[in-house]
């Protein structure tokens, strides 16, 4: 059974930094797309990050520079730093893993999804 959880979400003043985590369990990240989502009330979940089985990353342009997607495969765990945090980052952010290796920035292309951990960012 594939679990995915996240941690390190909070609440953070504009400009500080965040490093999220997604501990995978019955999945192995290193073989895998595996990607970042984030949802805030009535809107839809929006593609923020991936990273593919080669290690390739791709970034939304609106945390292009900013945020920065990575995998740890011994602890088998799915990263995202995220620096210069403005308000408009506030969300739920969860992490998403694929069957395959190739990514894609739509989430019902990924099969297994976390529950989530909100970010907050204060003006």
């Amino acid at each position: 059974q594939v679990q995915l959880v996240e941690s390190g979400g909070g609440s953070v003043q504009a400009g500080g930094s965040l490093r999220l985590s997604c501990a995978a369990s019955g999945y192995t990240v290193s073989y895998y797309c595996m990607g970042w989502f984030r949802q805030v009330p009535g809107k839809e979940r929006d593609w923020v990050a991936s990273i593919d089985s080669n290690g390739s990353t791709k970034y939304a342009d609106s945390v292009e520079g900013r945020f920065t997607i990575s995998k740890d495969n011994a602890r088998n765990t799915l990263y995202l730093q995220m620096n210069s945090l403005k308000p408009e980052d506030t969300a739920m952010y969860s992490c998403a893993a694929r069957g395959g290796g190739t990514c894609y920035n739509f989430l019902i292309a990924y099969k297994y999804r976390g529950q989530g951990t909100q970010v907050t960012v204060s003006s």
